[in-house]
């Protein structure tokens, strides 16, 4: 089975739920997108240098086996998944 596949879907589907039940907006809100790709770019620099110099290696068995170069999807998946929540939390939380 594809565990790791199968925890990083269940990982944004459980932020986009997050999201609608503290209703902070934050899927809907476009400079959003803009964080997430300046997050991403840093991902490519320090995930794909421990991925591509076979520092962090995955077991084929527990993923798809897609990669965006050296870097498997499921790690986009639940980098987005953390980055997300926390901003979730930092927005619900502020008191405004």
């Amino acid at each position: 089975m594809k565990e790791y596949s199968v925890l990083a879907a269940i990982s944004v589907l459980a932020v986009i739920w997050l999201d609608n039940i503290l209703k902070t907006g934050l899927l809907r809100n476009k400079l959003f997108y803009l964080f997430l790709l300046v997050i991403a770019g840093f991902k490519f620099l320090v995930n794909g240098f421990l991925t591509g110099k076979n520092i962090v290696v995955y077991n084929p068995k527990y993923f798809l086996g897609f990669r965006l170069g050296t870097i498997p999807v499921e790690d986009f998946l639940f980098g987005f998944s953390m980055v997300t929540a926390a901003v979730i939390f930092w927005e619900y939380f502020k008191g405004e």
